[in-house]
């Protein structure tokens, strides 16, 4: 049974850096491509970050840029998004995914077949 399970969300203060983990299990994790999206109330769910199955790829959105940082330990099932400089916007729900093929590093919602449960972001001022 495939399953991601994301944690490290957190309430953090403007300008605070947080990282985000998420584990995955129960499918070849180091042949799959990964993302990070997240997803407020009301919004529908968009892309952070993006890496390809053996981590040569990565690809985040431009407004996003500068800030956050996708990376993965294929040893040991594990993907991770570093944000820096955090903003009230960037509250939300954030979701780790399982993409279906090896060398994919966008943000298209069809390329990802496997979800987590999310991890709470809260950036207040």
């Amino acid at each position: 049974q495939v399953k991601l399970v994301e944690s490290g969300g957190d309430s953090v203060q403007v300008g605070g850096s947080l990282t985000l983990s998420c584990r995955g299990a129960g499918f070849s994790f180091s042949s799959h491509s990964m993302g990070w999206f997240r997803q407020t109330p009301g919004q529908e769910r968009r892309g952070v970050a993006y890496i390809d199955a053996d981590g040569g790829c990565t690809n985040v959105p431009t407004a996003l840029e500068g800030r956050v940082t996708i990376s993965r330990d294929n040893a040991n099932n594990m993907l991770y998004l570093q944000m820096n400089n955090l903003k009230p916007e960037d509250t939300a729900v954030y979701y780790c995914a399982a993409g279906s093929r090896a060398d994919y590093c966008g943000g298209s919602h069809s390329a990802y077949d496997y979800w987590g449960q999310g991890t709470q972001v809260t950036v207040s001022s």
